[in-house]
């Protein structure tokens, strides 16, 4: 048990942090377009899944194929990245 300094009578049970994954899944524009509602869905499913765990990255089975990953950081960024959810919106959009 953990004793407050303040309070020497008050007792807390010390848990660790729980909370803090992100819920959002962007992908490039293109990739959303290609995909289908149910690819679509199951990979807002992982990472929503992620998130109330508390974690940061969702499950590698969820992982999407066909994304352009490889080539330079410069191609990368330049891609129109978008939330699979809702597509209209950019990725780091609330």
């Amino acid at each position: 048990m953990y004793v407050q300094k303040r309070n020497p009578l008050k007792k807390v049970k010390r848990t660790s942090a729980k909370g803090g994954g992100t819920k959002k899944v962007c992908l490039p524009k293109a990739k959303i377009a290609s995909m289908s509602q149910a690819e679509r869905q199951k990979v807002i499913r992982a990472k929503r899944a992620a998130g109330k765990a508390g974690k940061y990255k969702r499950s590698s089975k969820s992982n999407v194929k066909g994304t352009s990953s490889g080539g330079s950081l410069k191609t990368w960024v330049k891609q129109d990245w978008r939330q699979v959810g809702n597509p209209s919106k950019k990725c780091g959009e609330k």
